[in-house]
């Protein structure tokens, strides 16, 4: 056998065996979803196919959960067959270096009637619970929603023993209208009404039965998937103990109940350490003067013991307690994250912070109807992806810079809002919330650091408060009515980025706008390229 002959087989090994282990790291899961309109009975009352009420993905509401594992890539081909276009979101997936597949319309051309589009995403670095759901048309009123949890790696230590099952729970307050009359009264320049009810999974009270076993410990994965209101959770006679939020482990605190905030998502532990009956899981509206409330049912298995008397009571209008519960949710510092080194590792509160931004959300009447604005801006869409627009230099579409950074005092006027941003910056968003009413903000492509929560106006001496250790990780923060929030975030993920509130109707009339975080460099290092079945709409289709 000579030399070269063994070198040559050795290299060959050495090429099949890096292609094994890169495929083994980073499978690809492959998954075909047919959108169309059905029944559904989320109230008790069916939402007729004809009224085009009902979204389904492959015939479920909500549709399938999305499983994967750290750096899994995800091919999701969605066929529309509903008689408008339609696009879905992915609250919580990174995107990193590829805002095009981000599914919002500053990003990506909605699905036309009958046709399909193939996203292709990597959940790189990443583990959490999240949750997608439409993001035109006001269609997340219909349902289209659905959970996703990204598991570890088998080497990754995870903070706690595995738990004997885990269940997803989408809750969410709920119309028993269909979403093009809701969305009709909204394009009529009105405000919504109050829901009707609220939901868990998409059924009513008592539906929903999770079964359990004595003396076992179980996962919980938790999206408020809703339109407008802030929620709470408790489990009947057990303590919930939670120990992610949306990808970040937490210090694992112990809770008997939960709020949880629009487009927030959470994991909790839950032991089955009662006696065997059933027990209620209940849900209700926060800071509302009317609660709704929804149940469904803890059973242990072998329970021949129904649930009796009423649901157990929970906080109503108390912005405090909420307040007080938010600062108790932290980053644990020694536990690992996709990778497996600490979490706590990044040393978030030892970086400057090169810029400060700050963001008031205000409403008002604009040309006679109800618009809603961030710093006088009220959003309006281009006939243009922004994205495409910027990748094919298309003029006209955007101006950069056209989302002021600091409130301007101005009255609230229409624009295109994206508010340009330098790659790898590390900045200050402060969020001021000067309405009576709790916010819920969303950064699309990033996790932030929630560093300070609080009453008033914000200042620069509350800076002197803010967590600089351990605060939790997340990608959605509330804001309570009359305070601010403050967040730091490393603008390490070029593209095009939605930043919104998860109060829908607000979102559908204004309230959101684009990051724009650039580089001059065309490398792929730094960003994707356009994918080569992108739609294209617009002037990009020209």
């Amino acid at each position: 056998m000579s030399l070269n002959w063994l070198l040559g087989y050795l290299c060959i090994v050495q090429i099949v065996s890096l292609l094994y282990f890169t495929t083994a790291d980073s499978p690809y899961r492959y998954s075909t979803w047919e959108v169309t309109y059905g029944h559904i009975y989320p109230l008790g009352v069916p939402q007729r196919v004809q009224d085009m009420q009902g979204i389904l993905i492959n015939g479920q509401f909500p549709g399938p959960d999305i499983y994967a594992q750290t750096n899994d890539n995800l091919i999701i081909n969605v066929i529309n067959h509903l008689d408008e276009p339609f696009l879905i979101t992915w609250d919580g997936i990174q995107q990193r270096k590829n805002s095009y597949e981000d599914g919002v319309y500053g990003t990506t051309c909605p699905i036309p009637v009958g046709m399909n589009f193939t996203y292709k995403m990597q959940v790189k670095d990443q583990i959490g619970s999240f949750f997608y759901f439409p993001s035109t048309a006001f269609h997340k009123a219909a349902g289209g929603f659905g959970g996703i949890r990204i598991l570890s790696r088998p080497l990754i230590p995870v903070p706690f023993p595995q738990p004997a099952d885990d269940f997803t729970l989408l809750i969410g307050d709920w119309y028993n209208n269909d979403h093009a009359n809701l969305r009709a009264i909204l394009d009529g320049g009105k405000k919504l009404p109050f829901p009707d009810a609220v939901h868990i999974n998409g059924r009513r009270a008592n539906d929903g039965i999770f079964t359990v076993e004595q003396g076992k410990t179980y996962r919980f994965r938790i999206s408020n998937v809703g339109l407008q209101n802030s929620l709470n959770i408790r489990f009947q006679d057990h303590k919930m103990k939670l120990v992610e939020v949306e990808g970040t482990h937490t210090v694992q605190e112990s809770y008997s109940s939960l709020d949880i905030h629009l487009g927030q998502s959470l994991s909790v532990l839950v032991t089955a350490d009662q006696d065997i009956q059933d027990y209620y899981i209940v849900i209700s509206t926060r800071f509302t003067s009317q609660v709704l409330m929804t149940t469904a049912i803890l059973r242990y298995q072998g329970s021949n013991r129904p649930i009796f008397g009423p649901p157990p009571g929970g906080p109503t209008i108390e912005i405090g307690w909420s307040l007080e519960q938010a600062r108790t949710i932290r980053t644990n510092l020694t536990a690992s994250g996709p990778r497996p080194n600490p979490q706590g590792s990044y040393h978030y509160g030892q970086i400057p912070v090169e810029r400060t931004i700050r963001l008031k959300s205000s409403s008002g009447q604009l040309n006679g109807k109800q618009r809603y604005a961030v710093n006088s801006v009220s959003f309006i869409p281009s006939g243009t992806p922004l994205k495409l627009a910027d990748y094919f230099n298309i003029p006209g579409v955007f101006r950069p810079g056209s989302m002021p950074d600091h409130p301007t005092g101005k009255q609230m006027y229409l624009d295109t809002g994206v508010l340009e941003a330098g790659y790898r910056t590390f900045v200050e968003i402060i969020f001021e919330n000067k309405e009576n009413i709790v916010q819920s903000w969303h950064l699309d492509g990033y996790n932030f650091f929630v560093v300070g929560i609080d009453g008033g106006k914000w200042r620069p001496e509350c800076r002197e408060q803010y967590n600089l250790n351990d605060a939790i990780s997340r990608c959605t923060v509330q804001v309570y009515p009359r305070s601010w929030a403050a967040v730091y975030v490393s603008l390490d993920n070029v593209g095009m980025w939605n930043m919104r509130t998860e109060f829908w109707a607000r979102q559908y009339l204004g309230e959101q706008f684009y990051m724009r975080v650039y580089t001059p460099s065309h490398s792929v290092r730094d960003e994707y390229p356009l994918a080569d079945n992108a739609l294209l709409c617009g002037r990009a289709a020209i």
